[in-house]
C-alpha cells in the first residue's frame, strides 16, 4: 500500500538575454524536413545539451527515423495570459530565499526584461516563470505508466486518470476582480487528482492534493502540501504527508519533485541562470502513441522520441543546488522553451557530483489541426498551450527508466465552478463508494 501511495503522489504532481554556452556551430543548419536516420545523428550534437549527447545509447538506434519540423516556431501562449502580464507587470516581486509576493496573474518577471548577466536574482525569476507557465486550467489526461530496466519493460504498470486545476492566478477575464482566484479568499494555488482504473488490484485508489500559496513563501514559513488518498482496500480516507518531495518514490526511479523536469517548492533551492542556446526537441509529436498504436517504438531501451518530429527551439538553461543538506541531489540543470516556458530537459546529479537522472519530455500544440480535442473556452478562444504526452526519466548509473504516456490530454476547465468544487471537495474521495 506505501509504495502505490507513493506512486500516486508521484502522478499527481504530474497530469534572454546575457550569457550564452560556448556551443559548436560547425556543419550545417537543420531545416524544416530534414530526416535524421541513425547514421547521421553526428548532425545533432550541436543541438543538444552534452549530458544527453553523452546517453545517446539510450535514445538513438538503428531503424530511428527523426523528423525536423518547424524552426522558432511561434508557441506563444495564449492572449488572455500575455494580456494579464502586461497588465500585471512590475507587481510580483522576490524576497528572502527566492520566495515570491505580491504575484496576480500572467508571467510574474517577463523574459525579454531578464539579464542572466547581470541580474543575481535571474535564475529565480526565471524559475517562478516556468512555475507559472500558462497550461490552460492545470491539465488533464488519461495516462498509462510503465517500468524500465536495461531495456526490459517490466509487468509493474499504472493506467488512469488525472486533472490539475489552477484556483489562482487565473487569466480569463471573469477572474481578475478576484485577482486571479477562481474563488474569493482562495489560500490554495492549485489542486491536482488522480484515479487509478487499471491493473485490477490498483482499480478505485484516488487522490487529491493541494499546493498553497504558501508554498511561495521563505522556508521557515512555507506551507507544504496536503495530501488525501482512498484506497479501496481499507474503504477509507488517510492523509499523508507530502513534505519529504525529494524521497524517491517506491519502484520508480522519480522523486515527487521531478515530474515536469521540477514540481517543487521554489523557496527550498537556490537559483541562478546559465545562459540561453539553440537545441532541438520533440515541441509538436505526430507519432501515434498509446492507446492508438498500443506497439510504438520507444526504442530498445522503451524510453526514446527518436522516432517523432522535432523542433529547433531557443531555450534558457537554469540550475537549482538545494538548499536542505540531506538532499539526494547535488544540482539540477533545467532546459526550458523560452517562449513556452516548457521543459525540455533536466539532469540530476548525486552528492558526489556525478550525472544519476536525465529527464525529458516529449510535447503536442493545441493548435495543430489534428489536436481536435483541445478546445477553448469563454476568455480564451485558442488556448495557444504547448502540453505534455510523454515524460521520461533515465537513471544512467544503473540504466532503469520509467515512461508516462498521456492521450486526450487538454487544459480546457470544468463544465463550472459548481464542478470544480465537487471534483476539489475531499468528500469526492468516498462519495459513492
Amino acid at each position: 500500500m506505501h509504495s502505490r501511495v507513493s506512486w500516486l503522489l508521484l502522478v499527481s504532481t504530474l497530469l534572454l538575454s546575457g550569457a550564452s554556452f560556448a556551443q559548436d556551430v560547425s556543419g550545417p543548419a537543420l531545416k524544416t524536413g530534414d530526416v535524421i536516420s541513425f547514421d547521421k545523428i553526428d548532425s545533432l550534437e550541436r543541438y543538444l545539451p552534452k549530458e544527453f549527447w553523452d546517453n545517446r545509447d539510450f535514445f538513438f538506434y538503428e531503424g530511428m527515423q527523426m523528423r525536423i519540423g518547424a524552426v522558432q516556431a511561434d508557441y506563444t501562449p495564449a492572449d488572455a495570459y500575455q494580456a494579464a502580464t502586461k497588465a500585471n507587470e512590475g507587481k510580483a516581486k522576490l524576497g528572502a530565499e527566492s520566495s515570491l509576493s505580491d504575484y496576480v496573474s500572467g508571467q510574474p518577471f517577463p523574459m525579454e526584461k531578464i539579464d542572466c548577466n547581470g541580474d543575481p536574482q535571474a535564475g529565480a525569476k526565471i524559475a517562478w516563470n516556468f512555475d507559472r507557465r500558462w497550461d490552460g486550467e492545470g491539465g488533464a489526461a488519461r495516462f498509462i505508466y510503465s517500468y524500465w530496466d536495461r531495456g526490459e519493460r517490466l509487468p509493474l504498470y499504472y493506467e488512469g486518470k488525472n486533472r490539475r486545476v489552477s484556483l489562482s492566478g487565473r487569466v480569463e477575464p471573469e477572474y481578475q476582480a478576484t485577482d486571479g482566484d477562481v474563488f474569493r479568499g482562495e489560500q490554495r494555488k492549485r489542486a491536482a487528482g488522480i484515479e487509478v482504473e487499471a491493473p485490477f488490484d490498483s482499480r478505485g485508489l484516488t487522490l487529491l492534493t493541494y499546493r498553497y500559496k504558501g508554498s511561495q513563501n521563505p522556508s521557515a514559513s512555507t506551507h507544504n502540501d496536503d495530501t488525501w488518498v482512498y484506497s479501496p482496500s481499507l474503504r477509507r480516507v488517510r492523509r499523508i504527508s507530502s513534505a519529504q518531495r525529494a524521497d524517491a518514490v517506491a519502484g520508480t526511479d522519480f522523486t515527487f519533485d521531478d515530474l515536469f523536469s521540477f514540481d517543487g517548492v521554489i523557496p527550498q533551492y537556490e537559483w541562478k541562470c546559465i545562459g540561453k542556446r539553440e537545441l532541438i526537441a520533440p515541441m509538436n509529436s505526430q507519432a501515434k502513441g498509446y492507446p492508438i498504436d498500443k506497439e510504438h517504438n520507444f526504442g530498445p531501451f522503451g524510453l526514446s522520441y527518436a522516432d517523432d518530429t522535432w523542433d529547433v527551439r531557443q531555450v534558457v538553461v537554469i540550475e537549482f543546488n538545494p538548499r536542505a543538506a540531506d538532499h539526494p541531489y547535488s544540482k539540477k540543470v533545467i532546459y526550458i522553451d523560452e517562449q513556452a516556458m516548457e521543459p525540455l530537459y533536466s539532469f540530476a546529479y548525486d552528492r558526489k557530483g556525478e550525472l544519476w537522472k536525465l529527464i525529458w519530455h516529449n510535447h503536442r500544440w493545441s493548435e495543430d489541426p489534428g489536436f481536435q480535442e483541445y478546445k477553448g473556452w469563454p476568455g480564451i478562444e485558442r488556448p495557444r498551450d504547448v502540453t505534455s504526452v510523454s515524460d521520461v526519466i533515465v537513471n544512467v548509473q544503473t540504466g532503469t527508466g520509467n515512461r508516462i504516456e498521456y492521450w486526450d490530454r487538454i487544459g480546457t476547465p470544468l463544465d463550472s465552478k459548481g464542478a470544480l468544487r465537487r471534483y476539489i471537495d475531499q468528500n469526492r474521495l468516498t462519495k459513492g463508494r
